[in-house]
């Protein structure tokens, strides 16, 4: 294993650890402006006692993931450095921009988020949660155009090696930015829902708190109604600029091997591609399903990896079956949608144990559709670290590989960790369940409050 492979696999452990964190934060910060709106326009006591509960989950999660981002951005140094060197002009304004403009709007909002209750009024506590809901996104904003310019770099030209930005805004809203800064804002919002709605499934299935998390699981629920169909529309509009833009990335997906000529290409739905026979052992598909998704058309041209050298393709096998797990939690999460409205309909989404049931069991998915997407998309840039410019094998660090060994299996440790004592944390806050006798901080009672009615517990 050399310094390229380790580096690899050091920058992927972390992004798959990291990314798990600020994907739920972007998607719990609007679940908690949603319930805070609510709180406010109908003064309903529950709606406070929502907030307090699930903004302790949001906090732990802001918390960690703070902490393994800044790792990220050091080892575009230690790992990466020539890379680094390369692409700075155009990767650091954009970093920084991400520090100026979110990082710092979320850390200086969030203090007033968690603990101002007694020191701010009810709208002002608000404008708070409202502002760090936007830092959330301003931050998966910038880095999202980063890593996008890194997949579709436009606005720059090649100086003596470097990267220089000719024109900011090219750089920035790059021709993937808006589709794969929409998909993943809305992946986050769909995984950070269906979480709730597991937590609320279980605490229903068990009796506890009945009134309490009926609303939860109705709000969070409202929400994935709009957020899963959703997802599928610009899930397409990000494979056309997959189509257009990485025609390698999609034949690779796509386990496509010959490009299609006078019949529309087939979708494979199952397949076990070899590289090395070019082909796959087997195969069952739709005719002309690839050509329909791809291009809208039935007879649409879609190129396949024969069309390329053998150093320039990814690895078709790990993007063929990563693709297929993200899309088939996309589906299955459309189908518990469904599912919901026609209970909702016969007025028995609360209580039907099978599909209580399945919201428990179900809701870790959207994090495996997260990290198999990223998966994706990072393994079919490959081998390139901006797409057809710059191969990963020329931006690595110059170091042996026993000091990656050794940083690696550091991070391993610590990530496990790190992970142990969340896990812990997380099970022991939503164990505990939510507060329902604590008084409203006076600042925050509002006139005509509507008390609860009836024992939450």
């Amino acid at each position: 294993m050399d310094t390229l492979l380790l580096s690899r696999i050091q920058f992927g452990v972390t992004t798959l650890f990291h990314i798990l964190f600020p994907a739920l934060t972007i998607g719990l910060s609007l679940y908690l402006v949603v319930i805070e709106f609510l709180w406010i326009r109908t003064k309903q006591e529950l709606y406070y006692r929502m907030y307090r509960f699930w903004v302790k989950l949001f906090a732990i999660n802001f918390g960690v993931g703070a902490v393994t981002g800044i790792v990220l951005e050091f080892e575009f140094g230690t790992n990466f450095s020539r890379f680094s060197q390369a692409v700075g002009n155009v990767l650091s304004p954009l970093l920084i921009f991400e520090v100026l403009t979110a990082f710092f709007l979320e850390s200086g909002f969030l203090g007033i988020m968690l603990v101002g209750w007694k020191k701010v009024s009810r709208n002002i506590h608000f404008l708070a949660t409202c502002l760090v809901a936007t830092g959330t996104i301003l931050s998966s904003f910038w880095i999202l155009a980063a890593n996008s310019w890194m997949q579709t770099p436009s606005g720059y030209e090649i100086i003596g090696g470097k990267f220089m930005v000719t024109d900011f805004y090219l750089a920035i809203f790059n021709p993937s930015m808006w589709t794969r800064m929409t998909h993943m804002t809305t992946a986050s919002i769909e995984t950070s829902v269906f979480v709730v709605a597991g937590v609320s499934a279980y605490f229903l299935l068990n009796g506890r708190y009945r009134p309490f998390f009926q609303r939860s699981l109705g709000i969070a629920l409202a929400m994935a109604a709009l957020a899963a169909p959703l997802q599928v529309y610009i899930g397409d509009l990000n494979g056309r600029s997959v189509t257009e833009h990485q025609p390698a990335k999609l034949a690779a997906i796509e386990a496509h091997w010959n490009t299609n000529i006078d019949t529309g290409a087939p979708f494979a739905l199952i397949a076990l591609p070899d590289a090395q026979t070019e082909k796959n052992i087997f195969e069952l598909s739709l005719p002309h399903g690839l050509s329909l998704l791809a291009t809208h058309s039935l007879n649409g041209r879609v190129l396949g990896l024969r069309e390329f050298p053998r150093e320039n393709r990814p690895n078709v096998f790990v993007l063929f079956w990563t693709f297929r797990i993200m899309t088939g939690v996309g589906i299955v999460y459309l189908l518990v949608m469904i599912w919901a409205f026609f209970l909702w309909k016969r007025g028995k989404l609360y209580d039907h144990r099978p599909f209580l049931w399945t919201l428990l069991v179900t809701h870790p998915l959207g994090f495996l559709a997260i990290e198999t997407g990223w998966v994706t998309t990072e393994a079919g840039r490959q081998p390139w670290l901006v797409y057809n410019l710059m191969r990963t094998a020329e931006g690595t660090s110059p170091i042996p590989a026993g000091n990656v060994i050794w940083s690696l299996s550091l991070f391993l440790i610590i990530f496990a960790a790190v992970g142990s004592i969340y896990s812990f944390y997380i099970v022991k806050m939503i164990g505990r369940g939510p507060d329902v006798s604590s008084p409203i901080p006076l600042v925050q009672l509002p006139a005509g409050m509507m008390p609860l009615k009836e024992d939450l517990s």
